[in-house]
C-alpha cells in the first residue's frame, strides 16, 4: 500500500506550543494518533485567531471552514510531559480552499508531518463559497511582518 509522503516546507509562520499530559498518551504508552488530532486542531484554532478570525468566521463575519482532509507522517514520538511544538503554514490557497501544512517537534526533532485541507463554509447557506478578502490580507500582512522580523 503506497505511503502518504509529507515534506517539510521552507517556512512555518506559527507556532503552537503544548506539553503532553496523561490524555494525550495511548495505551502504547505514547501520544496518540486522536490526541495529536486534537492538537493540530488546537494549533488551528490559535492560529486563526492571531489573523483575528476563528472557525466560524474568517474575517468577513460570515465564513467559515470545514476540514475536507487529513494526511499525517508520524516519525518519532512523544511522551507524557513532552514539550512539543506545532509549526504551522497555510499555502496552496484556490478562490474557496487553503491547506495548513503542519511541523510537529520535540526538541527540534520531528515528531510528525500533518496537512490539512480547509474550504471556506458559509453556515447560514450551508455552501462552499470563496475565502474572504479580509483573511487573505490579515494572512499576508502576518506573513510579511514575520518575514520582516527576526522570527
Amino acid at each position: 500500500m503506497p505511503k502518504i509522503k509529507l515534506k517539510k516546507k521552507d517556512n512555518y509562520e506559527f507556532e503552537y506550543k503544548a506539553t503532553l499530559q496523561v490524555t494525550n498518551i495511548n495505551y502504547g504508552g505514547h501520544l496518540g494518533n486522536d490526541a495529536l488530532v486534537g492538537i493540530i486542531h488546537e494549533a488551528r484554532v490559535n492560529l486563526l485567531r492571531t489573523l483575528g478570525c476563528s472557525e466560524f468566521d474568517l474575517g468577513d463575519g460570515k465564513t467559515g471552514i470545514i476540514m475536507s482532509d487529513l494526511g499525517v507522517n508520524y516519525l518519532g514520538e512523544g511522551f507524557m510531559f513532552d514539550d512539543i511544538v506545532v509549526h504551522s503554514n497555510i499555502d496552496e490557497i484556490s478562490s474557496a480552499s487553503f491547506r495548513i501544512f503542519h511541523h510537529v517537534t520535540k526538541k527540534e526533532k520531528t515528531i510528525a508531518f500533518a496537512e490539512t485541507g480547509i474550504i471556506a463554509f458559509d453556515y447560514n447557506d450551508r455552501r462552499i463559497t470563496e475565502v474572504p478578502e479580509v483573511f487573505l490580507v490579515s494572512l499576508k500582512n502576518y506573513v510579511k511582518n514575520y518575514n520582516e522580523s527576526d522570527n
